[in-house]
C-alpha cells in the first residue's frame, strides 16, 4: 500500500507523518514520489501506521496488469489533485495580494492606477496555470480532428 494513501487515510499532513515517524519531511516527500526507501525508514513508517513493513514495499514482480493499471490511475488522480490544489492556492494568493495592493494603490496614489498592470500580468499567468491544470479542449485539437474525420467518412461519433 502506498505511503501517501495511508497518510491520507489517517488525515495527516506530510509534516504530521514526519513528526510521528521521526523522519524528515523531505524523506516523506521522496518516498511519496516513488523513490526507494531504506529499511529503517520503512520500519519507522510501518510502526506509525501499525502495518507490516512488507506492505509498504510490495514486490513489483507479483502485481498483475490490472493492479498496475489501477496503480497508474491512482497515481494520475493524485497528481491531478496536487495540480488542482496548486492552482487554487495560486488563485487565493492572487486574490488576497491584488486586494492588498489595490488598497495600497488607492491610499497612496489614487490618481495613478498602477494596480491594473499587476492584475493584468499576474492574471495572464493565472490563466496559463488554469489552462495547464484544466487542459481545455482546443478548437482545432485532436478531438476536433477525429470528429471531422468521422463526419467526413459518414461514421457515427
Amino acid at each position: 500500500m502506498s505511503i501517501q494513501k495511508l497518510r491520507l487515510q489517517h488525515d495527516w499532513s506530510q509534516q504530521q507523518l514526519a513528526d510521528a515517524s521521526g523522519l524528515s519531511v523531505r524523506t516523506i516527500q521522496r518516498l511519496e514520489a516513488g523513490n526507494p526507501a531504506s529499511i529503517e525508514s520503512l520500519k519507522c513508517l510501518a510502526a506509525v501506521f501499525e502495518v507490516d513493513s512488507s506492505t509498504l514495499h510490495p514486490e513489483r514482480t507479483m502485481t498483475t496488469a490490472t493492479d498496475s493499471l489501477n496503480d497508474t490511475q491512482e497515481e494520475d488522480a493524485f497528481a491531478y489533485v496536487r495540480k488542482l490544489r496548486g492552482f487554487y492556492l495560486h488563485l487565493l494568493r492572487y486574490i488576497f495580494i491584488v486586494l492588498g495592493l489595490l488598497a495600497v494603490n488607492l491610499i497612496l496614489t489614487p490618481h495613478r492606477m498602477w494596480i491594473y498592470w499587476v492584475m493584468g500580468g499576474w492574471g495572464l499567468g493565472l490563466l496559463m496555470h488554469a489552462a495547464r491544470v484544466f487542459k481545455p479542449q482546443s478548437f482545432l485539437g485532436p478531438q476536433w480532428e477525429r470528429r471531422q474525420v468521422e463526419k467526413r467518412l459518414g461514421r457515427p461519433l
